[in-house]
């Protein structure tokens, strides 16, 4: 798929940016670049490949998850202007 001058000024109108004749040459030449590396990536055989998540085989280490701080949300209302069922009441902004 290639990208012609028109869909670049395409673009270039929904996105809202000013584009000169010259920039839109380079910029279509520039997308169907990327467009034909991704054609090169497709066409690529991948089957029998398993998917991973990282190029390296790492582990993360994780810490042991506990509750590491007290629960102040009593003390934490007690100042708010206006609370219920331990939920902060605010004024209605939307109608």
């Amino acid at each position: 798929m290639a990208i012609n001058l028109e869909q670049v000024g395409r673009i270039a109108r929904l996105a809202n940016i000013e584009i000169s004749p010259g920039e839109a040459a380079q910029t279509s030449a520039a997308l169907n670049g990327i467009l034909g590396l991704i054609e090169q990536l497709q066409s690529v055989d991948t089957a029998g490949i398993t998917p991973m998540a990282h190029a390296q085989e790492v582990a993360q280490r994780l810490r042991e998850d506990c509750v590491t701080e007290q629960d102040q949300r009593e003390s934490f209302q007690a100042v708010a202007p206006e609370t219920e069922a331990g939920l902060y009441l605010v004024p209605r902004v939307i109608e």
